[in-house]
């Protein structure tokens, strides 16, 4: 980066610089770009395409403009992440919390799959939202159950990986289902990751793979966050009737998985752009988990030993990481996880000289709003104070959103028809 002659215009300069590290690392992860080379080959018999997620309805596009030969299909994505398609039907519905669109597209799907021969081929476009995108119950339950579950989950504080844990034990599709109503046909899946670790059964609640976890499982982490659910619904952990397909099960014996963006891939390539800029890149970890507000702290104190000691990198550099955070919701303000870590590592750096950030959600969509993250200088606190804004009173109501959004300092990308998870960037100078 090169030095400009001014503090405003470094903090310009800063600025652009790491929406083009966000801008890249989304890029990475379009479909058009990574679904040609993942391709299988043509069946014998039918192609069917099936999927969910926010980068469902592209890469469905993608898949047509590079199919040689006959198919069709339905997949799901959320609302306003529709790309309209000439043989694959692209329904949409609604995320995080399920709705009747999501429950009458999926169940759909799984008569779709059903009657299928060993000659043809299944196609399973996944991306993540598509857990809440495919709102089928178990019998005995009701999309309401599902809702009321989702909605416990979502303000608990638990993991990703936890929370999808319960959502297969509750479901008709996920856990594996999909895949197994679809036997004897093969069955490609293709995934972009947005969990930590790339674990394929958390991808989506993992439809077409298999599910190590139970329901055992899944009552133990209902009890560890206190979360009290519908009677009906603790009655299908507590018999077993939740209990999902395991790995090694004979319907999934044809199933297949190829990962084909995951954020890994996404920080390398905002590291390159890094790089190219003259500025190091160092990439902390692609599956950083804890409390937002706590990582925040964390990562705060590696950017002060960067700027005072020269440890364990010199500046200038960027630090990188990725994974999915958690906010456990206690105040009524408007947020998500990545504004409230960014808010917290403001908080906690101060004001720190030459220390500039950007944290987004690569979706588009930080918690429930269509703002995918902020940006934050070393003169946000003082702004927002002369402004009325009290930092830790947003932080406690978790109100990052308004916050930012009172600073100008939101960052606006729309639909970006992908989700590699969460993207966070420290640049010290």
């Amino acid at each position: 980066m090169r030095p400009a002659p001014a503090g405003g215009s470094v903090s310009v300069e800063a600025r652009v610089l790491l929406r083009e590290l966000f801008d890249a690392a989304i890029a990475s992860a379009q479909p058009a770009l990574c679904i040609p080379r993942h391709l299988p080959e043509a069946p014998r018999g039918r192609t069917l395409v099936i999927g969910a997620g926010k980068a469902s309805a592209a890469m469905a596009r993608a898949l047509e403009d590079h199919w040689p030969g006959p198919l069709s299909g339905l997949v799901v994505t959320r609302y306003g992440y529709e790309v309209a398609c000439n043989r694959i039907e692209i329904a949409s519905a609604a995320h995080p919390v399920p709705d009747e669109a999501g429950l009458a597209a999926a169940t759909r799907m799984l008569e779709m799959v059903r009657g299928l021969q060993a000659d043809d081929l299944v196609i399973c476009l996944i991306s993540g939202g598509g857990s809440a995108l495919l709102p089928v119950p178990l019998p005995g339950l009701t999309l309401a159950h599902k809702q009321a579950v989702n909605r416990a989950l979502l303000q608990s504080g638990a993991t990703i990986g936890e929370m999808n844990c319960v959502r297969r034990h509750l479901s008709a599709i996920k856990g594996g289902r999909l895949a197994a109503a679809c036997h004897p046909a093969r069955v490609v899946t293709l995934m972009i990751s947005d969990v930590p670790g790339d674990f394929p059964a958390d991808i989506a609640s993992g439809p077409t793979v298999g599910d190590p976890t139970t329901c055992a499982d899944a009552l133990a982490i209902l009890q560890r966050y206190r979360i009290d659910v519908p009677a009906e619904v603790r009655a299908v952990l507590e018999s077993g009737r939740g209990e999902s397909i395991k790995p090694g099960d004979p319907r999934l014996a044809a199933s297949e998985l190829r990962m084909i963006a995951t954020p890994q891939m996404a920080l390398e390539a905002a590291a390159a752009v890094a790089q190219r800029a003259g500025v190091a890149a160092h990439v902390l970890g692609d599956s950083i988990e804890g409390e937002a507000r706590d990582v925040g702290k964390v990562l705060a104190a590696i950017a002060q030993q960067v700027k005072r000691h020269g440890q364990p990198f010199a500046a200038p550099c960027v630090l990188l990481s990725g994974g999915e955070t958690t906010v456990t919701v206690t105040g009524q303000g408007r947020g998500g996880r990545n504004v409230e870590f960014l808010l917290s590592l403001g908080i906690a750096l101060n004001g720190m000289a030459g220390v500039h950030a950007l944290a987004g959600d690569t979706d588009g969509v930080d918690g429930a709003e269509e703002i995918a993250g902020a940006y934050l200088g070393p003169d946000s606190l003082e702004r927002a104070w002369a402004l009325g804004r009290k930092p830790r009173e947003a932080l406690s109501s978790n109100d990052a959103h308004s916050f930012f959004g009172a600073l100008g300092d939101s960052v606006v990308t729309g639909p970006t028809l992908t989700n590699v998870n969460d993207f966070r960037a420290i640049l010290v100078l």
